[in-house]
């Protein structure tokens, strides 16, 4: 293989040279560290409160009793040393999640190594004459798929490649990106088959698991359009001005050096049948680890052992030598390492909460404040705290956990159906999550191709007004059409 080839991959991992303009967002890190601060503050100022847990009779997990709530409960106060502690213990936590980013990330630098993935987005820049829309839309629903069935994080190795796919076809780091979170979060928040979201909430009311599946899809349809629209869109207005892109300075560096090295290296890279095979293993990977979760009941560490069992595979297919594709590997996985801490540090945050014990005191005041409002009021109410609570608890099922023992009785009292206050929840709970920046996922992802959550906020913000006001009207729907069981 040419040194040509070897260096052709249009690989994301280099810093973008675009030059900072204006007030700049700190490092993802400082965030958090800032947003820790916070909760210390807070836990000076909110009464510590707990519920009684007990054990659900559907699922065995302890849950909220919201008929017991004590007040001014002792609480550890939050030192000086257990808020640097928390660092620690919130990355311990997110292992599982961090270690399988760091296998993934190992195998798929294998693939980038080899110029299979190079070669792979040459032959599709060939064919995409005229379909480059169509690709990313393509991709798109691809992703949307994954978050039905609630992948979440799961997906983040593929961000790399996606956006490697965008900047090939021309557009931007953002339009890659948007192509998978976008996708991913109309997936999610659909719910469709999203154990995380949907399934246990609807197991904590009492609900048949993945019962109301019609209208689920239906809001999936809505929001996949929505998502679409935009992003099209958007994708159009840089192609024809790149001074329109969010990150219009890199942009404009990225179009020529990516034409420069298409130039430089497209007779060297040739297509070949291992590589071929290496990108079919890679589909391969990504089938087995949607499908292994939701028909097999798989957790993390099966999923990782089929990306170390992908870089095995890879090693024969292409033939590369066992000793130098280990430090390779080792080097890929490395690469990822500072965005993959970005998951533990958002775990931290969670942990200070729990430890000053403000969440519950939190999910006591909303009930409260609902007691004696209409149907209609409570409905928004508590689609907007959810939407901001998943600012300090990003989690899915931990919310969940938190919320529904509180609001399924709060929705028998007031005659609002179960199934219209689970669609509620996983709607405020999923859209949100590719905006708020204590959301561990995103922020890990856009480190790892170098966007500035400054510039995801710029293209974003829009998106999820628009998808956050669709979605309170498909609830509001559902609730005057009776949608499911009680």
């Amino acid at each position: 293989m040419s040194e040509t080839a070897k260096n052709l991959k249009l690989d994301q991992s280099q810093e973008p040279k675009s030059k900072k303009k204006g007030f700049q967002l700190p490092h993802v890190y400082i965030i958090f560290l800032i947003v820790m601060l916070l909760v210390v503050g807070l836990s000076w100022i909110v009464p510590s409160g707990e519920y009684a847990r007990v054990a659900d009779p559907n699922t065995g997990a302890m849950i909220v009793d919201p008929t017991q709530f004590a007040s001014g409960v002792e609480a550890k106060p939050i030192t000086v040393f257990d808020y640097f502690k928390a660092l620690h213990n919130g990355v311990v936590e997110s292992a599982g999640i961090i270690v399988m980013l760091l296998l993934a990330s190992g195998s798929i630098h294998l693939l980038n190594k080899s110029g299979a993935m190079g070669a792979g987005i040459q032959a599709l820049i060939r064919v995409s004459g005229g379909k480059e829309i169509g690709i990313m839309l393509i991709l798109a629903f691809v992703f949307t798929l994954m978050g039905t069935i609630g992948l979440g994080e799961g997906g983040i190795p593929f961000i790399p490649l996606v956006v490697s796919v965008a900047v090939g076809l021309g557009f931007d780091r953002v339009t890659g990106f948007a192509t998978y979170g976008a996708g991913m979060m109309a997936g999610f928040t659909a719910g469709v088959a999203n154990f995380y979201s949907t399934g246990i909430s609807q197991m904590l009311v009492g609900l048949p698991l993945y019962s109301g599946m019609t209208f689920r899809i239906i809001s999936l349809l809505v929001f996949f359009v929505i998502t679409a629209v935009y992003l099209v869109s958007y994708a159009k207005k840089i192609k024809k001005d790149p001074n329109k892109s969010v990150m219009a300075e890199d942009y404009k560096e990225q179009l020529a050096t990516v034409k420069h090295a298409q130039e430089d290296a497209s007779a060297s890279l040739e297509f070949t049948t291992r590589r071929k095979l290496a990108l079919f293993g890679l589909a391969a990977t990504f089938i087995i680890n949607a499908y292994g979760p939701v028909q097999l009941k798989w957790g993390i560490p099966e999923m990782s052992a089929v990306w170390v069992m992908f870089a095995i595979v890879l090693v024969f297919i292409l033939r590369l030598n066992p000793s130098q594709t280990a430090i390779e590997f080792g080097k890929g996985a490395g690469a990822i390492l500072p965005a993959a801490l970005a998951i533990g540090f958002a775990r931290s945050v969670v942990l200070l909460m729990n430890q000053a014990k403000i969440v519950d005191t939190a999910v006591h005041g909303l009930a409260s404040s609902l007691q004696g409002q209409s149907a209609i009021v409570t409905l928004l109410l508590v689609f907007l705290s959810v939407v901001a609570f998943n600012f300090f608890v990003v989690s899915a099922s931990g919310k969940a956990m938190m919320l529904m023992p509180i609001l399924g009785p709060l929705a028998q009292i007031l005659k609002i159906n179960q199934q219209v206050m689970v669609t509620l929840y996983q709607f405020g709970d999923g859209i949100s999550n590719q905006l708020w920046p204590t959301s561990g996922a995103l922020m890990a992802g856009l480190a790892m191709v170098k966007i500035d959550f400054k510039a995801w906020f710029k293209y974003v913000w829009k998106l999820q007004i628009v998808l956050h006001i669709a979605a309170f009207i498909l609830v509001y729907i559902a609730h005057l059409t009776n949608y499911g069981p009680f």
